[in-house]
C-alpha cells in the first residue's frame, strides 16, 4: 500500500505519458471496475490492445446488443455502473435498444464506441456512424473526445454523471487516431460541471407538508418505483411504512423494495395488478409516490387516477415531478434522505383504522387467480413453484411479455434487489443478457431467467457466455408457441384475428442448448414439472428447462388501453 501510495503521488507530480488506449484502461482501475463486457472491431482495436495483459476482466459476449443488456443487469444488482465497449458503426448502432432501455429505467452505465479517425469523420467513411446524433436522445449524456489530453477528465466526468442524480447511461465516442495518441494522463481533478448539481437532500418545508398531510389523511397509500431500489432505500421504506401503518403498493420496477410478504403490501399495481392495489390508488386521499414515474402503464386514464387525492411525489428528478400527474407537495430529493427525515420527523399517523381494514378485507376477497390443472403446466402455477423451490430469494430476470407478468405477480419478492426486468421500453431479448449481468454482480445467490419462446430466441446466442463462464443460471422458457401477449390483445382487442402471433415452427430447445454445451430438458405436464423443475433449480450448472405451458392462457387481472385503473376485467374466476 505504501508503494503504491508513493507511485500515486509521484504522479501527480509528473503525469505520466500515455496513449488514448492506455488512458481507458488505466482509469476504468481507478473507478475499481470489476467487469466489462464488448465486441471488438477496427475503431477500438487500439484500445483491446491496451485491454491484452491488463487484468481487468472483459467479457466477450456474442452480440453488442448482448454486452449492453448484460451490463444493465449488473449496473441493476450492484449500483455500480455497467461499463460497454463497441466498435464504430454497427457495432455503436447495435447498442441503441440498450442504451434507450437503460435511459428510460435509470440504470447507470458507462459506454465507449470507437469512431473513425477524425481526419476522415464526416466523409462517410467505413464504418462511420454520427454516434453523437443517434445516441443523444437516449443517453443522459453524451460526448466525443477529439484530443487525447482531454480523455481523462471525460472518462472520470461519464461515470460521475451516471451514477449520481438519476442513474442513466453516458457514452463517449473516441475517434481511432485519439486513442492512439500519446498525451498526459492526469486522474486525480475533481469533475467541474456547473450545468450538473443534482439534489440529493430534501426541503425541509416540503418534508413537513407531507408530515402534516399524513396527520391529516385518513386514507393513505404509498406507491414505491424503482427509486427506492436505485437510493438502496428498501430498509427505511419498510421502517417508514411500519412506523405510520400506511400501505405499500409498487410499480413493475419496484418489486423486492418492500417485502411481499408484510401485511403493509397491497401488491404491484396497474395494467396487470392487482386489485387491491389499483383500487387503492384510485380511492385514496393521500398518494405519496416515492420514485416512481407515473408512467401511462401504472396509471391507466388520468383523469381517473387518484382523483381524490392529494399527491405527493419523491423524486431525485426534478423533470418527473408534476410531468404526468398534478403534484400537490413536490419533493425533490434522493429516496434514501427523503424516508430517513420523515422517520426522523415521526409525524402523527393517519386516522385510517378503517382504510387498513378495507385493504385486509380486499386481499383476502380478491386474490390473484388462475384456473389450476392436475395435468397442464400452467404458467402461474410454474411460477410458484419457481419461488418455493428458490425459498423466494433469487434474483429473477425477464424479457418482456406475459412470462413478465406472471413473474411479476407470482413470484413474491421478499428481497430487495431481487428483479431484472424491463419497464419502460419493453425490450424483448433483455432477459437472458441481463441474466449474465446480474450472475457476475452476485455469485452467491441463483439467477433465474423467465423468459418466453419469442424474446429467448433474439438474444439465444448469449448461452455461449453462460458455458464458457459456467454460470449456473437457470433459463426457464414458459412456451406457448405464441408471442404470448401479442396474442391475447388480438383475442380480446382484434376479434380473434390472430396475424403473425403464433409460431409455425421452433426449434429444438433441447438440442439448441446441447449445441452450446448446456443441458436442457423439456417438461410437459405437472407431474414433470414437480421433479425435474425442483432438481434443475437447485443444480449447480446451468440449465435450460423448456416448459410447455398452456397455449391459451392470458394474464389477468386487466386494464383495458384507455380505461381508469378502477375498470379492471378478470378480477375474478
Amino acid at each position: 500500500m505504501k508503494v503504491q501510495a508513493e507511485m500515486d503521488e509521484a504522479q501527480l507530480e509528473h503525469p505520466v505519458r500515455m496513449t488514448g488506449g492506455a488512458m481507458l484502461i488505466e482509469a476504468l482501475k481507478q473507478e475499481k471496475v470489476e467487469v466489462l463486457f464488448g465486441y471488438p472491431g477496427g475503431a477500438v482495436l487500439p484500445l483491446y490492445d491496451k485491454l491484452y495483459g491488463s487484468g481487468l476482466f472483459h467479457i466477450l459476449t456474442r452480440h453488442e446488443q448482448g454486452a449492453i443488456h448484460a451490463a444493465e443487469g449488473y449496473a441493476r444488482i450492484s449500483g455500480k455502473p455497467g461499463v460497454v465497449i463497441a466498435t464504430s458503426g454497427p457495432g455503436a448502432t447495435n447498442l441503441v435498444t440498450g442504451l434507450a432501455d437503460a435511459m428510460i429505467d435509470s440504470l447507470p452505465l458507462v459506454v465507449f464506441t470507437g469512431q473513425v479517425a477524425t481526419t476522415v469523420i464526416g466523409s462517410d467513411a467505413f464504418q462511420e456512424a454520427d454516434v453523437l446524433g443517434i445516441t443523444m436522445p437516449v443517453t443522459k449524456h453524451s460526448v466525443q473526445v477529439r484530443h487525447v489530453d482531454e480523455l481523462p477528465m471525460a472518462i472520470k466526468e461519464a461515470f460521475h454523471i451516471a451514477s449520481t442524480g438519476r442513474p442513466g447511461p453516458v457514452l463517449i465516442d473516441i475517434p481511432k487516431d485519439v486513442a492512439v495518441s500519446e498525451g498526459e494522463f492526469k486522474y486525480d481533478q475533481t469533475p467541474d460541471l456547473p450545468g450538473y448539481q443534482p439534489v440529493t437532500a430534501p426541503n425541509h418545508l416540503q418534508i413537513r407538508k407531507l408530515v402534516e398531510a399524513v396527520s391529516r389523511s385518513k386514507k393513505p397509500v404509498i406507491l414505491a418505483g424503482a427509486g427506492v431500489l436505485h437510493a438502496k432505500a428498501s430498509e427505511y421504506l419498510k421502517s417508514y411504512a411500519e412506523q405510520q401503518d400506511i400501505p405499500v403498493v409498487h410499480t413493475l420496477l419496484g418489486l423486492g423494495g418492500f417485502p411481499a410478504d408484510h401485511k403493509l403490501f397491497l401488491g404491484m399495481a396497474g395494467m396487470h395488478g392487482t386489485y387491491t392495489a389499483n383500487m387503492a390508488l384510485y380511492d385514496c386521499d393521500l398518494l405519496i409516490n416515492i420514485g416512481a414515474r407515473f408512467d401511462d402503464r401504472l396509471t391507466g386514464n388520468l383523469d381517473d387516477f387518484a382523483k381524490y387525492a392529494t399527491v405527493a411525489h419523491v423524486d431525485i428528478d426534478p423533470a418527473e415531478v408534476g410531468k404526468n400527474v398534478p403534484t400537490d407537495i413536490p419533493v425533490v430529493g434522493d429516496a434514501k434522505l427523503v424516508l430517513k427525515e420523515l422517520i426522523h420527523q415521526n409525524g402523527k399517523r393517519a386516522a385510517s383504522e378503517e382504510w387498513l381494514a378495507k385493504q385486509e378485507d380486499s386481499k383476502r376477497e380478491y386474490p390473484l387467480w388462475y384456473n389450476d390443472s392436475a395435468d397442464i403446466i400452467k404458467p402461474q402455477k410454474l411460477l410458484e413453484m419457481i419461488s418455493i423451490f428458490t425459498e423466494g430469494k433469487a434474483i429473477v430476470t425477464t424479457d418482456v411479455g406475459q412470462h413478465q407478468m406472471w413473474a411479476a405477480q407470482f413470484y413474491p419478492f421478499k428481497d430487495s434487489d431481487s428483479w431484472v426486468t424491463s419497464g419502460g421500453l419493453g425490450t424483448m431479448g433483455f432477459g437472458l443478457p441481463s441474466a449474465i449481468g446480474a450472475q457476475l454482480a452476485d455469485r452467491n445467490r441463483r439467477v433465474v431467467a423467465v423468459l418466453g419462446d419469442g424474446g429467448f430466441q433474439m438474444t439465444l446466442q448469449e448461452l455461449s457466455v453462460i458455458y464458457e463462464l459456467q454460470l449456473p443460471i437457470k433459463i426457464v422458457i414458459l412456451n406457448n408457441q405464441s408471442l404470448g401477449m401479442v396474442r391475447q390483445w388480438q383475442e380480446i382487442f382484434y376479434e380473434e384475428r390472430y396475424s403473425h402471433s403464433k409460431f409455425v415452427s421452433q426449434p429444438n430447445f433441447n438440442k439448441l442448448a446441447e449445441a452450446y454445451g448446456i443441458r436442457g430438458l423439456t417438461i410437459t405436464s405437472m407431474k414433470e414439472a414437480d421433479s425435474d423443475l425442483k432438481e434443475a433449480l437447485q443444480s449447480d450448472e446451468p440449465v435450460l428447462i423448456n416448459a410447455l405451458v398452456e397455449k391459451e392462457e392470458n394474464v389477468y387481472p386487466m386494464i383495458a388501453p384507455g380505461k381508469g385503473i378502477h375498470q379492471m376485467t378478470g378480477v375474478k374466476p
